[in-house]
């Protein structure tokens, strides 16, 4: 039981340093907003399967938390998360909802050197 505090202690540690996407909830899954980081106007995008802590509404880079990108789909723009690897769109998300990292969406900016977890849809 001790060593189960001991882990659960230093997860809240390590959890705490920095800021990162996962911290602030972009591309996390949501069913309703206050599951999201409503501190940076993150709000549950529920068109998505498993819903999508993100905005929308951006019309650059700059309009959305730090490491997500201002995207456009389904016609719509919507602040997602960038990524490299499929990993970095599921640490907050279950296996039935997963993302994929691709480069093939519209970057509003242009920035055809980054990928975005697009959710299911």
């Amino acid at each position: 039981m001790r060593s189960l505090w001991l882990r659960l202690a230093l997860l809240a540690l390590v959890g705490g340093c920095g800021s990162n996407a996962d911290d602030l909830g972009v591309g996390a899954q949501c069913t309703m907003t206050s599951d999201c980081d409503t501190s940076l106007h993150e709000v549950c995008l529920t068109q998505f399967k498993g819903g999508y802590c993100g905005l929308e509404g951006c019309l650059h880079d700059t309009d959305c938390p730090a490491n997500s990108a201002c995207v456009t789909d389904n016609g719509s723009n919507y602040c997602f998360r960038t990524c490299s690897t499929k990993t970095d769109c599921n640490a907050n998300r279950d296996a039935a909802n997963e993302a994929d990292c691709t480069s093939s969406i519209t970057f509003v900016d242009g920035d055809s050197t980054l990928k975005a977890c697009v959710p299911p849809s």
